[in-house]
């Protein structure tokens, strides 16, 4: 078995599906002996560009270890899905558990621009010494 990293895109219109739409694929999964490591609702998000004049969808990332046949199914079910907008499999060498880079908690601005504007200054006497 394969390690695969899904994300798709759901309508906004259909947010409330998302739960149901997740509960099937991870069955399907399940049921033809594979495994889902992380599952992520990201929620929803605007998009980087209008797609068929919507602008925002609902994001979903899964992380899962299963056949070719499972992810043939997988991929089709997408295709003639009409809430499903936008859908990226990508295969991955191992099983990615840990919390994902949209998870995880955001730095204080006031935090990184204290940092920088520090990092900054020591620039400044460095070149006025080297002059």
């Amino acid at each position: 078995m394969r390690h695969y990293e899904i994300i798709f895109l759901v309508h906004p219109d259909q947010s409330e599906q998302v739960p149901s739409m997740v509960d099937r694929y991870k069955t399907l999964i399940k049921n033809n002996k594979g495994v889902v490591h992380r599952f992520e609702d990201w929620g929803r998000r605007q998009l980087a560009y209008p797609i068929n004049k919507i602008h925002k969808a609902h994001y979903v990332l899964l992380n899962i270890e299963c056949d070719d046949n499972t992810l043939k199914e997988i991929t089709n079910s997408f295709r003639f899905n009409d809430a499903i907008l936008r859908n990226l499999v990508l295969q991955r060498k191992y099983a990615i558990t840990e919390p994902s880079p949209m998870l995880q908690p955001k730095e204080d601005k006031r935090s990184r621009g204290a940092a920088s504007a520090d990092s900054g200054s020591e620039n400044v006497s460095a070149r006025s010494v080297d002059k």
